[in-house]
């Protein structure tokens, strides 16, 4: 603290936690054995950032994290499902503030509880689950994101958008194309959509042709109605 402060020149942080080690299934990741994770890996391999939080934030910080990949797909999973659920809220209803500060207190009871980010990450279930008005329940899911920072109201309004698209180019007869992640690249999705053209026309061996290209290239591809996704794996 004392270092960042010096440099900064403004308080920065009040304290400070020295979280357990990141561990492979093998032992303790290592730069000489190769194993060692970076965000920057995280990102060339097509992971969010933010779901590798999500996949930290399930642990407690006193704990030995164990990471694969499998327990990183799993927590990436869990977190898309996450966003799509909060999409489904509809805004409306009015805040309800007394239901607010009751599920407010709960989770800073868990927070203060030695930083408990696992029953925090259980609160934000608890959260859907609750009879309240959708707009009390996207009022709370944002005050617990300012203490896990995961983006939930910012992707889900994204996730909306997207089936809002989808839907509309449904409705015209048109086909969409997006990445699970947001992200954009031409070349994929013009494959995407040629793919979905040879379908279209009932070229299937033109179809599984392009599908196995887009697999060479580490691409996945989700057929949905209206349109597709796609991520890299």
């Amino acid at each position: 603290i004392a270092q960042s402060e010096s440099y900064l020149g403004h308080p920065w942080c009040l304290q400070w936690c020295h979280v357990a080690h990141l561990n492979t299934s093998h032992g303790k990741m290592s730069k000489s054995k190769g194993e060692f994770l970076t965000v920057s890996l995280l990102e060339e391999k097509g992971y969010d950032p933010l779901a590798y939080r999500f996949f930290c934030l399930q642990s407690h910080y006193r704990k030995s994290l164990v990471f694969t990949w499998e327990n990183l797909d799993n927590a990436v999973a869990a977190y898309n499902k996450l966003i799509a659920k909060i999409a489904n809220i509809k805004d409306e209803g009015g805040v309800d503030e007394a239901v607010r500060a009751e599920y407010r207190a709960k989770f800073m009871k868990e927070m203060d509880n030695d930083l408990n980010t696992a029953m925090g990450v259980t609160a934000l279930y608890d959260v859907l689950k609750a009879k309240t008005t959708g707009a009390t329940k996207l009022a709370i899911i944002g005050d617990y994101d300012t203490v896990l920072s995961l983006d939930l109201l910012k992707k889900a309004e994204a996730e909306r958008e997207t089936k809002e698209k989808a839907a509309s180019q449904q409705s015209a007869g048109g086909f969409t194309v997006v990445s699970e992640d947001g992200t954009a690249d031409e070349g994929i999705e013009n494959l995407i959509h040629q793919r979905a053209e040879a379908k279209k026309a009932k070229n299937f061996a033109e179809a599984d042709r392009i599908r196995d290209e887009l697999k060479a290239q580490g691409v996945e591809v989700t057929d949905m109605p209206g349109g597709a996704k796609w991520k890299r794996v």
